[in-house]
């Protein structure tokens, strides 16, 4: 492990470069420089800990919207074809709407989560600047700064897929129960 102002015991390397912030030092921490840096730690702390509950309630909506999808996709397969000629059509353009425009939904939350994320590890990176350490910074350029798949595959593009998936099956679904009808 570096520390800045004690000489490394091996050759530092790239991500030492990145990790440990130059600007920050062992003076910062001495007399009134320490209280202000101890503040600045513990809003840090709080503020990683609010990134860390928006990902909780992200995968908790994730779950919610795969479970409610489940259930439809369950009452659809007890359906039998014969069933379907005795619906309205109205009915069954009302179910597919319901279902689609929860997809839809499920879809911008998931862009309303992937934002407010991006602004939370943005304002990290910010608090990161006042202290020894920029290990969200450093992470994210190991990962390529999230500009190749290659390196870093956002969670937000596999997220998506499920709803779009399911918005596509329902539309055929719909279709071919409107024709059935």
């Amino acid at each position: 492990m570096v520390i800045p102002g004690q000489a490394p015991p091996v050759a530092p390397t790239p991500l030492d470069a990145r990790l440990w912030n130059s600007r920050v030092g062992v003076q910062d921490y001495a007399s009134a420089g320490e209280k202000y840096q101890a503040a600045v730690l513990e809003q840090y702390k709080l503020y990683v800990e609010m990134a860390d509950r928006i990902s909780a309630r992200r995968s908790l909506t994730n779950t919610f919207f795969l479970t409610v999808n489940a259930a439809l996709l369950t009452a659809v397969g007890t359906v039998r074809v014969d069933v379907l000629h005795g619906l309205p059509t109205w009915g069954l353009v009302v179910a597919g709407l319901v279902a689609v425009g929860q997809c839809a939904a499920w879809i911008l939350l998931i862009a309303s989560y992937r934002q407010l994320n991006r602004a939370k590890y943005r304002v990290i990176g910010a608090l990161e600047q006042r202290l020894p350490a920029r290990a969200y910074d450093a992470e994210w350029v190991e990962l390529g700064d999230g500009k190749t798949i290659r390196q870093y595959l956002p969670l937000t593009l596999v997220e998506l897929w499920i709803p779009v998936l399911f918005l596509l099956f329902y539309v055929t679904a719909g279709a071919v129960a409107v024709n059935l009808a």
